[in-house]
């Protein structure tokens, strides 16, 4: 068997708070090296053309400018050499600023499409149970806000690392003026480091906060819109209204919050060269006093800390939105860390002409529950012979689904063994698994998408894609291509969001074929036929067989169904009554009615539930026109 892949690399960031800074915009530049080098490198040209702007100037004063309004003709002749050396320096200034602002968006760009394609594709590694215990909205914060977070302080990162040659070409020549006046102007620099220091302590829990609350927010409005028909249907609007603005309230105080620290900062750092600049006085003025320097000295020095006011502010801008950063990347990596106990295994299913044999042996599930666990399956063993259908049976909460779930992998047992053709499910690839077993589930999702995107879930072009003729062929066991053709468009029709113009029968329909496209070996139905007619269903079921005898490389799957209806249960080669848990009984539907009580009391109930369902539709279908309907 091949070796399994290296866990891949943790994500999250560990250390100290300096540590995890420099780690998180290391990788950020790492992700990207060539865009971030041509970021920084476009910086670092006008870091040193605006210090340059004033050598320039300098030279063209004294030779060109000063000389020329004297008289000297000679320098009167290079006044368009002196112009054409300001115009490249400005031009030089132009395109260095539009480099960099270019290059450090391409590289922001870059690095959130990285992160939501790896976001999204770890959401869909992650198993079900994952998922149930983590709101949609959140999951979209993850995806969208958190990660707009985490990449937020790359924006001022190139111009801050670029123009950093502005404090080196001002500090040589601040020493080289005088020792004392360079540590007066470069005071600024500790002090910026300390301001930051308190700003992160102040900052980080109220951005961590502010960052949970968007996605809580997230969450509350997507519940609102999913629930769009219950709202409007028992007139809670006024209720949703409230609980959306309670919370984004929250959120508002959260952000204010937010904005008074950011307040309190950026001030600071904007006013450190100011008060550098003070100090740098003061200090030549007791140097002048001594003759250790000139005034020119002083004056230089005092411009020189004004070109370092750039670096210092830019500085100030990633250190400002540090602390977003890195609870964004916090909140990203417990996503992209998470671990699913579902690891896929790297065997393959041979795919032969005849439905799956399916065996279980002593499976048991457990999940954690009240401070200790609780039983959904035990000791159940089961063995479906191939191209066999099978009812599952059983009151609520017997276990059914869960079953069902382990079949195409969606659960691991606890104990116990599933088994495909005498292979154990977690012993094989996800393809394997997802290109011969097919679970139709209760509740349908339909994309918003054409019919035929619907069935196939692939792009026309892509390569393996099922033909228009497999996805006829599949409609028509479906019972739905009469459907289909009746829409404008055909397999082309747009069905809209969840597929809204369809009805809900139609839409179990839709994904059954969905299913059988696939040519399934094993196909798993869970309740999925109990929007459609019972006539319908039937008719499907005894579909599935007759394509199979027909030839045109059709299989007939081997099939387990959840089943309600007992008109659907009877046409089953075997029926298995599950209840607690556990396997009560199996066999006929005719041999359980005879010696199982509990199947025999739960088939009346089933008996009646339909009757019942029966009576409505009728009495629907007797309506005058324009009644409720």
């Amino acid at each position: 068997m091949p070796a399994r892949p290296a866990a891949p690399r943790q994500v999250a960031l560990t250390g100290s708070l300096a540590r995890r800074s420099a780690l998180l915009l290391w990788q950020g530049i790492a992700s990207q090296p060539r865009t971030y080098v041509l970021a920084i490198g476009t910086s670092a040209v006008f870091g040193a053309s605006t210090v340059a702007v004033s050598s320039v100037l300098g030279v063209v004063t004294d030779d060109v400018v000063v000389p020329a309004l004297n008289g000297s003709a000679e320098a009167r002749e290079r006044i368009w050499l002196a112009g054409l050396a300001l115009v490249a320096v400005a031009v030089t200034l132009a395109l260095s600023v539009a480099g960099r602002r270019v290059f450090a968006g391409m590289g922001v760009a870059d690095q959130q499409a990285g992160f939501r394609a790896k976001v999204t594709r770890q959401y869909l590694r992650l198993p079900m149970s994952w998922h149930r215990r983590h709101p949609t909205g959140q999951l979209l914060s993850n995806a969208n806000a958190d990660v707009e977070a985490t990449t937020s302080v790359f924006n001022p990162l190139p111009f801050a690392l670029g123009v950093v040659v502005m404090i080196g070409v001002a500090a040589v020549q601040l020493l080289r003026t005088d020792v004392w006046l360079a540590l007066a102007a470069l005071v600024v620099l500790p002090l910026a480091m300390v301001a930051n220091v308190v700003f992160e302590r102040k900052m980080s829990p109220a951005v961590t906060r502010a960052q949970q609350l968007r996605a809580e927010v997230s969450d509350i409005a997507h519940e609102s819109f999913e629930g769009a028909l219950l709202v409007k249907s028992l007139g809670a609007e006024d209720r949703e209204e409230r609980r959306f603005t309670a919370s984004a309230q929250t959120l508002r105080d959260a952000n204010i919050k937010v904005g008074v620290i950011r307040a309190f900062f950026d001030p600071t750092i904007d006013a450190l060269p100011g008060l550098g600049t003070l100090l740098l006085l003061l200090v030549g003025a007791m140097r002048a006093a001594d003759n250790a320097v000139s005034t020119g000295d002083i004056v230089s020095a005092a411009y020189l800390l004004t070109l370092m006011a750039v670096p210092v502010r830019a500085f100030g801008w990633v250190l400002g939105d540090l602390p977003r950063a890195l609870v964004g990347h916090d909140r990203v990596a417990r996503v992209l860390d998470s671990t699913s106990a579902l690891e896929p295994g790297e065997g393959d299913l041979p795919r032969t002409a005849e439905g799956a044999h399916v065996s279980m042996r002593q499976v048991g599930v457990s999940v954690p529950a009240g401070g200790g666990s609780a039983e959904l399956l035990a000791e159940v063993d089961l063995d479906l012979a191939p191209g066999r259908t099978v009812a599952l049976v059983g009151p609520t909460g017997a276990g059914k689904t869960t079953l069902a779930s382990m079949l195409s992998r969606l659960i691991d047992p606890s104990s116990g063994v599933v088994e495909i053709d005498g292979h154990d499910l977690r012993d094989l690839r996800a393809e394997a698994i997802t290109s011969q077993v097919a679970l139709v589930a209760q509740t349908t999702f339909v994309f918003e998408d054409t019919v035929r995107g619907n069935v196939t879930l692939a792009d026309v072009a892509e390569p393996g894609a099922p033909s228009d003729e497999e996805v006829w062929a599949a409609l028509r066991l479906a019972r739905v291509d009469d459907v289909v053709r009746a829409l404008p468009g055909g397999l082309d029709a747009p069905l809209g969001e969840r597929g809204s113009n369809l009805s809900g029968g139609q839409r179990q329909r839709l994904a059954l074929a969905r299913a059988l496209v696939r040519r399934p070996r094993l196909l798993v139905l869970d309740d999925a036929t109990s929007a459609v007619d019972p006539g319908v269903e039937q008719q499907i079921l005894t579909g599935l067989r007759a394509a199979a005898s027909a030839g045109d490389g059709a299989v007939s799957p081997t099939v387990l169904m959840v089943a309600y209806r007992m008109s659907s249960v009877s046409l089953a080669d075997e029926v298995v009554h599950l209840e607690g848990g556990r396997v009560v009984d199996r066999g006929t539907h005719a041999e359980l009615l005879a010696r199982d009580p509990g199947y025999r009391e739960l088939a009346t109930a089933y008996e009646q539930e339909s009757a019942r369902r029966a009576a409505e539709l009728d009495e629907s279908a007797e309506l005058p026109t324009g009644g409720l309907r």
